[in-house]
C-alpha cells in the first residue's frame, strides 16, 4: 500500500489519464526509471572511482589561476 499527499495524488491521477496507463503501471514505470537512474549513477561511479581527487579549496584555487573567479 502507498499512501500519496493529496496534491500529489491529484497531479497522478491528471497525468495519468493522458497515458492510458493504469495507476499500477504508472508508478511500476516510475519506479524503474528511479532504480535505472540509481544504477546507472553507481556505474559512473565506479568508472570513476581511480581518478585522482580535488579537494575545494583546490578546485578555487585552480579555477582563480586560470582566471575563471
Amino acid at each position: 500500500m502507498v499512501y500519496f499527499e493529496p496534491d500529489v495524488y491529484n497531479a497522478l491521477r491528471v497525468k495519468i489519464s493522458y497515458t492510458n496507463q493504469s495507476f499500477s503501471e504508472f508508478v511500476n514505470e516510475a519506479v524503474y526509471i528511479a532504480l535505472r537512474e540509481d544504477q546507472e549513477d553507481l556505474s559512473a561511479f565506479e568508472e570513476r572511482a581511480a581518478e585522482p581527487t580535488l579537494s575545494y579549496e583546490e578546485l578555487l584555487e585552480n579555477l582563480k589561476s586560470h582566471g575563471k573567479l
